[in-house]
């Protein structure tokens, strides 16, 4: 599990600090309310005293690890104690299988349709988090190109069909300068596989025009003239919108964080920009070619993007043949980071075996 360093006290916590650590932390993401000694003493931590506790937490607050609110007499975490937590103090657990076959069977269910696979896996991360999922298709232009197809739709018009590895697929509809005769453009289809098939988008997209000049001298169509003109915008990226799926906004609303209209408007507001979102998960996830499946966890200001400085992100890659794309779920601080991280692992995996 990777995340992003935070300010250190450089203390080496005892036993006794961890565990009171853990306990508020613990206590904390279950009610959203200040945890006080006295709670923890009958309920979480047996053998210590409340004043015991209470010392240890005002010496953990003096360290940064926990704040005091002025209107109460409890603590809460700190970034720097949620840190300390995830990366020292949380228990490793696996989400219910019954819950693991839910999601396997409706994932696997649209596994056919990427595009519709990640709706559908967003949306069940945000159901069984109570936090915005987020799903992001890998970059078009780094996939290894499956298949090309024409379609003519009319006399001056024709569809464009591009499918790489995993499964990916864009679709252009571009005007041509004739009706394309059926078997002429089938031929001209097929010499086109055999010289672009392998290739990723991104090489096309460069040398498209050398290696298909010869052919573009012979070929009746003109199709093969038109892809060299428009190879810029044929072979390029899916637009942002159409890489990002997002779902959950209603479960986040829920939580206590989003009370203030404030919070609301800065979650909306993210949700509105996805290219924001899409340089959000890439950034965060670390996406580069055969990069394997590991959870980011960033925590409050170690967000460098203001939009999200007062949340918390867990993100994972996932493969799709050659291409790595990124699922990520976006909350309060104050998140169940033990359960989005089993969550958000065995979705990934699972997307990878799809």
């Amino acid at each position: 599990m990777t995340h992003s360093s935070s300010t250190n006290s450089g203390r080496i916590l005892t036993d006794r600090e961890q565990a009171v650590l853990r306990a508020v932390v613990q206590r904390f993401i279950q009610t959203a309310d200040p945890v006080g000694s006295r709670t923890l003493s009958k309920e979480f931590i047996q053998g210590l005293s409340a004043a015991t506790i209470r010392n240890t937490m005002s010496d953990l607050e003096e360290w940064g690890y926990l704040d005091h609110p002025y209107t109460s007499a409890g603590r809460v975490p700190t970034d720097m104690g949620y840190r300390t937590y995830v990366d020292e103090l949380m228990d490793v657990v696996q989400i219910p299988a019954s819950e693991a076959l839910f999601i396997r069977e409706e994932i696997a269910s649209s596994a056919q349709d990427t595009e519709r696979l990640l709706r559908e896996t967003a949306k069940l991360m945000g159901k069984f988090t109570n936090l915005l999922a987020i799903a992001l298709t890998p970059r078009l232009s780094k996939g290894i190109l499956h298949r090309l197809d024409v379609v003519p739709l009319a006399s001056d018009r024709a569809m464009f069909i591009i499918s790489v590895e995993g499964g990916l697929v864009k679709t252009i509809v571009m005007e041509v300068a004739s009706t394309l005769n059926r078997f002429a453009l089938d031929r001209v289809v097929q010499l086109l596989n055999e010289r672009l098939s392998g290739l990723t988008l991104d090489e096309i997209r460069r040398t498209f025009a050398p290696r298909m000049r010869d052919l573009s001298e012979s070929d009746p169509t003109g199709v093969v003239r038109l892809v060299m003109q428009k190879a810029d915008v044929l072979f390029n990226e899916l637009p942002e919108e159409r890489r990002v799926q997002l779902s959950g906004t209603t479960h986040l609303m829920h939580q206590p964080e989003f009370r203030e209209p404030e919070q609301i408007q800065r979650i909306m507001g993210l949700i509105e920009h996805e290219e924001v979102v899409v340089q959000l998960l890439e950034r965060h996830a670390h996406i580069a070619k055969g990069v394997k499946e590991q959870i980011h966890i960033t925590i409050g200001r170690e967000n460098e993007t203001e939009a999200v400085d007062s949340y918390s992100l867990v993100t994972a890659n996932y493969k799709m043949q050659n291409a790595i794309g990124t699922i990520s779920l976006i909350g309060p601080r104050r998140m169940d980071y033990a359960r989005a991280v089993a969550l958000i692992e065995y979705v990934s995996k699972l997307l990878g075996k799809l």
